[in-house]
């Protein structure tokens, strides 16, 4: 089962061009005594991932979400509804797209993180 403690080495692994953002991240939260606040982490994650597909560097797209598709089905508790309320609910954001929308990442979800991502729809549309 993917814990809390592996959620980002697992996202990095598929995405290491997050690397530099995630370290300064650590180094700005290093302090924090009550545990890394992830789910900011997590929006800084979407933000990388919209950049990168506004920049046209779509090639590990497809990777990236082969592991959130895994946070969904492996982790636990707190992983699974940190990939969908940290991570694709922020996709879903119009406010942080400009070149681009949220649909254009719904062909790289797997079945489960689709499903998610209908269900935040739902939620945030009524």
């Amino acid at each position: 089962m993917i814990s809390k403690d592996d959620m980002m080495a697992l996202l990095l692994n598929a995405c290491p061009s997050f690397a530099p953002l995630w370290q300064s991240f650590l180094d700005e939260w290093r302090d924090e005594a009550d545990g890394l606040p992830l789910y900011l982490a997590l929006a800084d994650f979407a933000r990388h991932l919209i950049d990168m597909h506004a920049n046209g560097e779509i090639d590990r797209l497809h990777v990236v979400f082969r592991a959130v598709e895994r946070l969904h089905l492996e982790g636990d508790e707190y992983v699974r509804e940190a990939a969908t309320i940290g991570l694709l609910e922020d996709l879903q954001n119009l406010n942080l797209h400009s070149c681009t929308k949220p649909e254009d990442f719904v062909p790289y979800l797997g079945a489960e993180s689709s499903r998610c991502w209908e269900e935040a729809g739902r939620f945030w549309n009524g």
